[in-house]
């Protein structure tokens, strides 16, 4: 039976290397690669073959973990991702499922866990841990539009309204009206702090 290959990917270079080292020494893996961003783990997909992707959720702007995972999935039908998070925020969950991740775990879970969830996620199952599920089925769904989470997550790298109008073939009018929707739905006052409150839970 061959190994199954593996790549990890997360913007701090202590918890990737050390996760790459662990999972080194298991026989039944092939570490294939390692990148600090979104960007390059697409990149990889293309060129080598990847069974399994681990991806942080939380990593710098441009693409998060979730909207690495849609793209890798895109590109790579074949790649199963596992998001890994350090912190338990149910809309990542709900967003993660959304978008056909194979599964979702804390980064504090013994390694020889994460192992045998990337066995079964490369089997074919779905696994997620059982506290961020718990989480997930309390809360309610993402109550923002995609075109309000496109603003915010605009909005969350500093980008004025009227950049934002531009980017996204808007009228500032229209900017704004999406941010007071927004707002509104985050009980936030500006629209950089409900992009702050939209990240923390997991909507964006």
């Amino acid at each position: 039976m061959s190994a199954i290959r593996v790549t990890v990917t997360d913007d701090q270079r202590l918890f990737r290397n050390a996760m790459v080292e662990l999972l080194s020494q298991e026989p039944a893996l092939e570490l294939v690669g390692s990148t600090s961003d979104g960007e390059s783990l697409v990149e990889l997909v293309r060129r080598v073959p990847v069974d399994v992707a681990l991806v942080d959720v939380e990593m710098p702007p441009g693409m998060d973990g979730i909207q690495t995972a849609d793209e890798v999935i895109r590109v790579s039908p074949s790649t199963k991702v596992i998001i890994l998070t350090t912190f338990a925020h149910s809309g990542y969950v709900r967003r993660a499922m959304d978008v056909g991740v194979g599964g979702f775990l804390t980064k504090d879970t013994d390694v020889s866990d994460v192992v045998a969830t990337i066995r079964r996620i490369h089997s074919g199952q779905r696994i997620v841990d059982p506290e961020l599920a718990a989480l997930a089925l309390m809360s309610g769904p993402n109550p923002l539009t995609a075109r309000e989470r496109e603003v915010l997550r605009l909005a969350l790298d500093g980008v004025s309204g009227g950049e934002i109008a531009s980017r996204l073939f808007l009228t500032a009018g229209t900017v704004k009206n999406y941010s007071s929707s927004a707002m509104q739905k985050t009980h936030a006052k500006s629209r950089f702090q409900a992009a702050k409150v939209a990240r923390e839970r997991g909507w964006l």
